[in-house]
């Protein structure tokens, strides 16, 4: 009986030594208590969410030709009808909303007096694809996904380039070039605010694939970055990828920034298209999904904030 009682201490101890030792578990990026919100209703279908200096929020309604503003306020406007068919969308650092305007398979920059420019027309010679998603590197460099999505407003319905590409243009503009090639369909683009990491999402091979950026804007070090492609996406101060919805998959998908999947945000709609922070601290992530705006705060803050 004796010699019984020291084993069972030394085995409590041991217990509670590992208890104590045991790894944290990570925390939600979900801020506590916070629930999703929707926010607008009755679209034909959302794209394109970014966020300007001040928080507000401006994504499209392509099928519609519209792009909307939801405002740090909690109001709903139209800010540009028609609106070049634009997909998804990306402010510069002079406030300027640069837009995929499909319409003409174009890049456009618009003011904020609703003045247009054009900054991509083709590609040697030849009609884009229909320009996607875009980022905005630090240095004003821009990379562009142009998968070929069929358009019913298009007088077209094959493509004129030999596949879907992404797309680098220079800080000038004056050098427009692919540096990605070996994609089945590239989608979602992002990169980190430091701009030496592109991430892109091939959202037919379901697979989403992190770059070097090299001084010249050029792509190296191509590496998997998770077994999940995506629509949109964007990248929190942490270094986590929101993915939105593939296959079967819906709402936004969060991974660490190892590629280890942390959250998931369920949406109730059929498809989950794009994501961005906004707010006035970029601390909130709308979501476009469908017919619907949706939002939710966050413990962290988005890592490319408002120009």
């Amino acid at each position: 009986m004796i010699a019984k009682k020291p084993l069972i201490l030394l085995a409590g101890w041991i217990c509670f030594g590992l208890a104590g030792f045991s790894p944290a578990v990570a925390e939600s990026v979900i801020a506590p208590g916070a629930k999703l919100e929707k926010l607008a209703g009755d679209l034909k279908f959302a794209e394109g969410p970014t966020c300007d200096t001040n928080g507000n929020i401006f994504f499209t309604d392509q099928p519609n030709d519209r792009i909307l503003e939801w405002s740090v306020d909690g109001k709903l406007s139209t800010f540009m009808q028609p609106a070049g068919r634009a997909n998804g969308m990306y402010f510069d650092a002079k406030g300027n909303l640069i837009a995929c305007a499909d319409e003409k398979n174009e890049l456009w920059s618009v003011t904020p007096d609703k003045k247009v420019t054009v900054l991509v027309k083709g590609y040697q010679g030849k009609y884009l694809n229909g320009p996607n998603d875009v980022w905005i590197a630090p240095n004003g460099a821009m990379y562009l996904s142009d998968p070929f999505y069929k358009r019913t407003w298009w007088d077209h319905d094959t493509m004129a380039l030999d596949g879907e590409k992404v797309f680098y243009l220079s800080p000038d503009r004056k050098k427009f070039v692919p540096v990605a090639e070996d994609f089945k369909r590239p989608n979602g683009i992002t990169g980190t605010p430091d701009g030496k990491k592109l991430f892109v999402a091939d959202i037919r091979g379901d697979q989403t694939w992190r770059y070097d950026i090299l001084p010249d804007g050029s792509l190296t070090n191509k590496t998997l970055f998770c077994p999940k492609g995506s629509d949109g996406m964007t990248i929190d101060a942490e270094g986590n990828l929101y993915l939105c919805a593939t296959g079967t998959t819906n709402g936004v998908t969060v991974f660490d920034k190892t590629g280890k999947q942390i959250e998931h945000i369920d949406v109730p709609e059929k498809w989950s298209a794009n994501v961005s922070f906004g707010g006035r601290d970029h601390q909130t992530l709308f979501i476009t999904a469908s017919q619907s705006l949706y939002s939710i705060r966050l413990g962290v803050k988005g890592a490319n904030p408002a120009k």
